[in-house]
């Protein structure tokens, strides 16, 4: 089902203090930046590992709250799938829990669903389909 990790989320307050960090410091290529409603972010790459760093927009975002809760960094794990409905519904016949209960657009044109991290030892995980 899952076919490999698609990409790390990592949640700051200053997201172009980090990229200059990412990029300058650490040789990451920067690629792709955007906006999510109520956060806007960036991707960076180092070999083939994407990280997305995501910075809030709005203080009722679900990044300003992981921020307020825990501090910048990790903030979730996303992993590849062919076929994230047919994903969902497996997952679902195991007693996994969805915080989108549905696919809903996500970064780079893909399909994005997100598990309820009470499922996943704490970890907040995201399903993608590219």
């Amino acid at each position: 089902m899952m076919e490999r990790i698609d990409h790390i989320g990592i949640a700051v307050k200053d997201l172009e203090a980090t990229l200059k960090f990412y990029e300058e410091t650490l040789g990451f290529k920067v690629g792709e930046k955007m906006d999510h409603g109520t956060s806007r972010g960036a991707f960076v790459t180092i070999g083939e590992v994407d990280f997305e760093l995501l910075e809030n927009k709005d203080r009722s975002s679900a990044i300003a709250r992981h921020i307020e809760k825990r501090g910048e960094g990790f903030q979730h794990i996303a992993f590849q799938v062919k076929n994230i409905a047919e994903a969902i519904e497996e997952l679902k016949k195991k007693g996994i829990r969805f915080i989108d209960e549905k696919p809903r657009p996500g970064a780079r044109g893909s399909r994005i669903a997100f598990i309820h991290p009470q499922n996943t030892y704490g970890v907040l995980m995201e399903l993608v389909e590219r």
